[in-house]
């Protein structure tokens, strides 16, 4: 009797802290904000204000007890080079964040969200007609994604369940000079690439439009991925994909035959201008994206390593 009581408190105990480390709005918020705010200068490859930004994740890989898997602590250093514009620094420092989730598993879920943006208007992707001297906040592209790093770090490492996989949590730089940072990482990986199951990338997670959905790429590299996504339900629409490469860091990874999944709310007015600001992105609808992405993320543990496979244009 006894020990069917603690079978029977031990369940709420888990289940207690699996609610208490769902995705929150509150917090979604705390960290776009932060990241995106006019002190950040809009996270500028090489800029001191990125160099904030990089730390702020250290931060909160540290309260969530990651191990850090970088090269240097957390840190992945690397030179990222400016090429659409000419600019006298061309060559800047820039940095890869990486935490490790260790739950002594033979293999690795990578969850990835870059964390520059366009800076001063100097980088050479903005919309804007006079981009130069204002700053790009980059709320939804992408403090969103990064929130969504962080919140995701949080449930995983804050849920009461040892899970059968590990988790790398990355943080890319240089993503708006050409997925610099996702390229130096699977190039130079601090984890064997072998030991990957499938990555996990948000860019773009902040503007939910619910006439279009979410959608989420990817579904396309792993003939897995439609059994993956069976159980999943939620009041958030989405739409899946096939492709693996595009526009972000998971074309990194897809690249060198690993399964990919993209998450990403759609194109908007505020895409690259100084106007992506902090208070347009819907944590709410975000914090629903996420639960959507634990969903598809705990399925896929119930299976062996997911295998890759090549989409077909």
């Amino acid at each position: 009797m006894k020990y069917a009581v603690s079978l029977f408190l031990l369940f709420f105990v888990v289940k207690a802290s699996a609610q208490n480390a769902a995705p929150s709005p509150e917090m979604i918020s705390k960290h776009v904000f932060k990241l995106a705010s006019d002190k950040m200068k809009g996270r500028g490859t090489g800029s001191k204000e990125n160099a904030k930004a990089a730390q702020y994740v250290i931060r909160q890989f540290k309260k969530y007890n990651l191990k850090p898997l970088g090269t240097d602590g957390f840190k992945q250093e690397f030179i990222a080079k400016v090429r659409r514009v000419v600019v006298p620094d061309s060559l800047r420092k820039a940095q890869n964040i990486i935490g490790f989730l260790d739950n002594g598993a033979e293999f690795t879920i990578v969850i990835g969200a870059h964390f520059d943006h366009l800076g001063l208007g100097k980088q050479g992707s903005s919309k804007d007609e006079h981009p130069e001297g204002k700053i790009h906040n980059g709320a939804d592209d992408n403090a969103s994604g990064v929130a969504g790093l962080l919140e995701l770090a949080r449930y995983f490492s804050g849920n009461g369940v040892k899970e059968p996989y590990n988790f790398l949590f990355i943080a890319f730089g240089a993503e708006e000079l050409g997925l610099l940072g996702s390229k130096h990482f699977v190039n130079n990986p601090t984890l064997p690439l072998n030991k990957i199951s499938f990555m996990s990338n948000m860019d773009m997670i902040g503007r939910y439009n619910p006439d279009r959905g979410v959608g989420i790429g990817g579904h396309g590299t792993s003939d897995q991925w439609p059994e993956v996504f069976k159980p999943v339900k939620s009041d958030i629409k989405f739409f899946t994909d096939a492709s693996g490469s595009g526009g972000s860091d998971h074309g990194s990874f897809y690249a060198k035959q690993i399964p990919v999944l993209f998450f990403h709310t759609g194109g908007h007015d505020d895409y690259h201008k100084p106007s992506d600001d902090a208070e347009k992105v819907d944590t709410k609808s975000e914090a629903g994206i996420l639960n959507i992405e634990i969903q598809i993320i705990e399925s896929a543990m119930k299976l062996p390593k997911l295998h890759f496979t090549e989409v077909k244009n």
